[in-house]
């Protein structure tokens, strides 16, 4: 019954266009906040901070950028992993310090002035030193928005199918270019990238002693900055343009929208969340990484699933979604191993059969997904219990 806009009065545009225009609902996002920031980080195990809350909040990022592409303007995308890659390498460059070089004495012929088709001998061009671990991450997602804006270039005549197989055709080519290229990884003799010791105000972040509430701490910084720029992105201007390209290109073009512009800028804002989430991964949650095995194709898909199931087109199904494939795997080992006794190949193989049949059923039943579900339920709470 406290669940009612009776008594809640507006008083002005702003009040009555702010993102939760219920009292309640404000109330139940301050207190969500609290929670997060005030009681978790002193409650966390590194159990709970590094398998489930970490992964958590770096594929929420993900699937918010994803969403900002896919579900806002409506461009199919399955090079989220590759995108994720360059994120992670370009935030382990900035880390620990970029140097550019150049073929000094070259015995072959010069190919773009800094690679050599023969013997040659390497000088440094172009030296930058280590970047704090926060710029480091941020600078990451403006390398791969650079990097998204140049692979949806081919967005701009050719969409559904043919943009996926082209974004998919990127996804092959970075994860083969930083598994080729030893510059990417300092020319480690693993061809792993690991991150450093790093500390922000004193406090270490990054590296084997790092504490869970940092850890986490960290990752849920910039989750809800992620999280607050789309929401006010996809509210405003820049979000009607997407959506008028999502609904219908043509008629959008007809009434004054720049599909090139609305287009390039998706892409560089997925791409900036993308790269972010893929920065934290590898240098706050895992510590360690190789591109083929962090940033396959099946992170692609896995972020892809998330967007699916937590429902396009919303910022909150986005942490939905994610919420749900980080816990299904824990909650079918839980059941499944250790209170059924089951093995543990049997239950990997239920996660399979349980994510299919839910996509199954989200694209049929409800292609708005468990963000849908949830506002439904609201306007249910509005109403009880009356029946209209």
């Amino acid at each position: 019954m406290f669940y009612r806009e009776a008594g809640d009065f507006k008083t002005s545009y702003s009040n009555d266009s702010q993102t939760f225009p219920i009292k309640f609902d404000r109330y139940r996002y301050y207190f969500v906040l609290f929670v997060a920031f005030a009681i978790l980080p002193f409650i966390l195990t590194d159990y709970w901070a590094g398998r489930i809350l970490g992964p958590f909040l770096v594929f929420s990022i993900a699937a918010i950028g994803l969403n900002i592409l896919t579900g806002y303007c409506g461009q199919v995308s399955l090079g989220t992993g590759g995108f994720m890659a360059v994120g992670a390498y370009s935030c382990f460059k900035f880390m620990t310090g970029v140097d550019i070089w150049y073929p000094a004495v070259c015995e072959g012929s010069r190919i773009l002035f800094f690679w050599c088709s023969g013997d040659a001998t390497y000088e440094i061009w172009f030296q930058l030193p280590p970047l704090n671990i926060l710029l480091s991450i941020l600078m990451a997602g403006v390398i791969t928005a650079a990097v998204g804006v140049f692979f949806g270039l081919p967005s701009l005549r050719i969409k559904g199918f043919y943009l996926a197989v082209a974004t998919l055709a990127a996804q092959f080519f970075l994860i083969w270019l930083f598994n080729s290229a030893s510059w990417f990884y300092n020319f480690s003799a693993t061809g792993q990238i690991t991150a450093p010791d790093t500390f922000v105000f004193g406090t270490q972040v990054t590296g084997a002693e790092t504490k869970p509430w940092a850890l986490y701490m960290i990752c849920l910084v910039f989750a809800v900055g992620c999280a607050w720029i789309a929401r006010n992105l996809t509210r405003g201007t820049v979000g009607r343009t997407w959506m008028a390209i999502r609904d219908m290109d043509i008629a959008a073009e007809i009434i004054g929208v720049n599909p090139l512009k609305a287009k390039l800028t998706a892409f560089a804002v997925s791409s900036f969340f993308i790269g972010i989430a893929g920065a934290l991964l590898f240098s706050v949650v895992s510590g360690s990484a190789e591109a083929g095995d962090v940033f396959g194709i099946q992170t692609s898909f896995q972020v892809l699933f998330i967007i699916i199931i937590g429902g396009l087109g919303s910022i909150f199904g986005s942490f939905a979604g994610a919420a749900f494939i980080v816990l299904l795997p824990v909650a079918l080992r839980v059941i499944g191993t250790d209170l059924l006794g089951w093995p543990s190949d049997l239950v990997e193989h239920f996660q399979f059969v349980i994510v299919g049949g839910l996509i199954i059923f989200f694209l049929i039943v409800e292609p708005h997904g468990l963000a849908q579900l949830w506002r439904l339920a609201k306007e249910k709470l509005r109403l009880w219990p009356f029946p209209y």
